[in-house]
């Protein structure tokens, strides 16, 4: 499966990182000795599952490199979901035929590939559109205790956002302005849009922990459009991303300890 690797982030002077990157891109932070990225690069290059790999935000003087897998670069988009379909579209171009595209952020450096291996397993039905990957709190907290991250509420479970994603080549590449990914780009700064993607009622029941895990992957998924899955990653490495300094100093010495 060929990847994307967002690094778009340049942290603005009022963001939390901007003493950290000075108007540079966050995917290029020191992190144990290597660029951030490189360390994502890193465990992508150990998947023999992995293909052709394009990064979306920086340019080959970035130095970065990912080893005996095809590497490609492209100019930001401005915005995450910009350059996801950025990234997928190119790909597209490049293979056609490619059900899937796996989609990592840049700014998880402790994940390995055999935490990407375990993904694209799960990620096992051709006819899937999305795999989003959570993390259970108690995963987190476990291994990365102290990490801070915020966590949706459901009526079986507590689970944060991850950053290793699949993502299925026809949801970008709908053919149609009325495609789900066009929703989904065009709702992304309005909570009024996005809740009338999942409906009012799911929400609701979502801001009261009244519908559980599988309940909401089902209904979403139908009120979307689309066939969707989540995945319950086992490793809090997937989800443990680097948005604030305490977190960049929760990694940079978990590394050096552990690599």
């Amino acid at each position: 499966m060929d990847a994307i690797v967002t690094a778009g982030g340049i942290p603005k002077p009022e963001e939390p990182l901007y003493p950290q990157t000075m108007g540079k891109s966050k995917s290029l932070l020191d992190v144990a000795g290597k660029p951030m990225i490189q360390w994502v690069l890193d465990a992508l290059r150990g998947s023999a599952r992995i293909g052709r790999v394009v990064v979306v935000g920086l340019d080959e003087t970035s130095g970065v490199t990912c080893e005996n897998k095809p590497l490609d670069f492209l100019p930001t988009r401005g915005d995450m979901l910009a350059n996801i379909e950025a990234g997928a579209r190119w790909l597209i171009a490049q293979n056609p035929l490619a059900p899937h595209i796996f989609v990592a952020s840049s700014d998880i450096p402790a994940i390995t590939s055999a935490m990407v291996d375990w993904v694209l397993d799960a990620a096992n039905d051709a006819d899937c559109d999305f795999y989003y990957s959570v993390v259970d709190r108690t995963v987190m907290e476990q291994r990365f205790p102290g990490s801070r991250r915020s966590y949706v509420r459901l009526k079986d479970a507590e689970v944060c956002g991850a950053d290793l994603n699949v993502i299925g080549a026809r949801a970008i590449v709908g053919g149609s302005e009325n495609s789900l990914w066009q929703k989904v780009v065009e709702a992304r700064k309005s909570a009024f849009k996005q809740a009338q993607l999942v409906g009012f009622d799911m929400l609701w029941l979502l801001l009261t922990r009244g519908a559980t895990l599988e309940y909401a992957e089902r209904e979403v998924s139908k009120r979307l459009g689309i066939k969707g899955r989540v995945l319950r990653c086992p490793y809090a490495e997937v989800g443990m991303d680097v948005d604030k300094p305490f977190q960049l100093e929760i990694l940079t010495k978990d590394l050096e300890t552990h690599r």
